[in-house]
């Protein structure tokens, strides 16, 4: 029997997208207290989910406050420690950006969330796409420089997480030995980029490697994810794309010598879930009721570089048509998923204009019934194209409960998904039930 799937939430309301926040059971007024994320996460936790997860960016598009919420959120891993008190077993995976941060502060940031929660705590590495004024930088630093940054830094977190081991930790009330200062050594670091001490003024729980998640999906960004991140969050609209990323990861794993199994892909799955399909694709077209074509063609400009203002709706888009990628996409992986859409399937204006690559982070899209949903994934995990998914609901509260509630214990039922937690780590959820695969 292949592994069961490993399932994740996003805290994220993107139920809230478009126009979710306006039906009247959002509850949008609470958005920015922690009962809002409290409720999905007993509810996640309810359904045995292996974590929640809080995305993040540091700045605010202030066009976006207009007609949503947009990036406004709370502190991901303060709100993250305010769940730890208010949940038992389910993960907790916050964001940190390794482009703005000092890596001693999120070294011990984490490890706090790891002590807090009782080894629940997981870290969602990202090298931040914007943001830059807030800390000081007049532009970003180019993809290469941020990643040869970022190998820097958690290599560095992860040698101060060791650098005051559990073992380092006695206190022995007979001996009034409190704890071992020979295990305790600084990291005495220089790179290029940092210069850190240390060690760590805070011990190591004793709960093993605290879990790592990663989002490239570039060829640096896969290279990085391939030697650090248990799990990767990825962008995959289509099984065809999710098949031949899961196989290029586990691949570069093993060159990189680690299992091919230590890395599990787990693509973003965006869900408008609702009793009937038909009621589904209502509840799709009202979410998005107010963004006009005008807007899809800008982003398509943005991420391509091709301009569709006078091109005719039904004349398909081919290989030849497309320029060459514009040097600095706002997200190359965004634009990138695009372009091989279109390359893919050469579509018409009109049928571009209908797919989530455009207006949407590039997801995998289902909108339909919890069981027809179900069904889907199942044909994805059985075709060796997923390890997991993480939900991103839309549309409603409705359909965020559906998620949960209909959809996760189908799964569950189905043999496809955990019954019930075998344990209270994050790292134990990810090793369950796992079995080893060829590459």
């Amino acid at each position: 029997m292949a592994a069961q799937l490993h399932i994740g939430m996003s805290l994220s309301p993107t139920w809230l997208s478009g126009e979710g926040w306006r039906r009247p059971d959002s509850g949008v007024e609470g958005l920015y207290g922690a009962d809002f994320a409290l409720d999905v996460a007993r509810r996640a936790e309810a359904a045995h989910l292996d974590f929640v997860f809080r995305p993040d960016t540091l700045y605010l598009d202030r066009a976006m406050v207009e007609t949503g919420p947009g990036f406004g959120a709370l502190d991901p891993t303060l709100l993250m420690a305010a769940l730890a008190r208010e949940t038992a077993h389910i993960g907790l995976l916050t964001t940190v950006s390794t482009t703005f941060w000092p890596p001693y502060v999120v070294a011990r940031q984490l490890q706090s969330l790891n002590w807090l929660s009782g080894g629940r705590a997981g870290w969602n590495i990202v090298t931040a796409l914007d943001g830059q004024r807030n800390f000081g930088m007049e532009a970003m630093p180019d993809a290469a420089a941020r990643y040869a940054r970022a190998e820097e830094f958690v290599d560095l977190v992860k040698k101060l997480w060791a650098s005051y081991p559990a073992e380092a930790l006695l206190a022995d009330r007979g001996t009034g030995r409190y704890g071992d200062a020979a295990l305790v050594q600084p990291v005495s670091h220089r790179g290029e980029s940092f210069a850190v001490e240390g060690p760590l003024n805070l011990p190591d729980p004793g709960y093993g490697p605290m879990p790592l998640v990663q989002a490239g999906a570039s060829e640096r960004g896969r290279d990085f994810a391939a030697a650090v991140a248990d799990a990767i969050f990825a962008s995959s609209p289509d099984r065809g794309v999710a098949a031949d990323l899961r196989a290029d990861l586990r691949a570069r794993a093993v060159r990189q010598g680690r299992a091919a199994d230590a890395i599990r892909v787990l693509p973003g799955l965006s869900l408008y879930l609702a009793g009937s399909r038909a009621e589904a694709r209502d509840l799709h077209a009202a979410t998005y009721a107010r963004v006009n074509r005008a807007r899809k063609l800008a982003s398509v400009r943005e991420m391509t570089g091709l301009d569709l203002e006078s091109w005719p709706g039904d004349r398909p888009i081919t290989a030849a048509d497309l320029p060459p990628m514009p040097a600095a996409p706002r997200s190359r992986t965004h634009a990138e998923l695009l372009r091989r859409m279109i390359l893919r399937e050469a579509p018409t204006p009109d049928e571009l204009m209908t797919r989530p690559e455009v207006m949407a982070s590039g997801h995998w899209q289902i909108v339909g019934t919890p069981a027809e949903a179900a069904d889907e994934i199942a044909a994805w995990h059985a075709a060796g194209a997923i390890d997991g998914v993480v939900l991103l609901p839309g549309g409603s509260a409705g359909s965020m409960h559906l998620s949960l509630e209909a959809l996760v214990p189908e799964l569950a039922g189905r043999g496809l998904f955990r019954q019930g937690y075998s344990g209270r780590s994050f790292r134990g959820h990810l090793e369950e039930s796992r079995k080893p695969e060829a590459a």
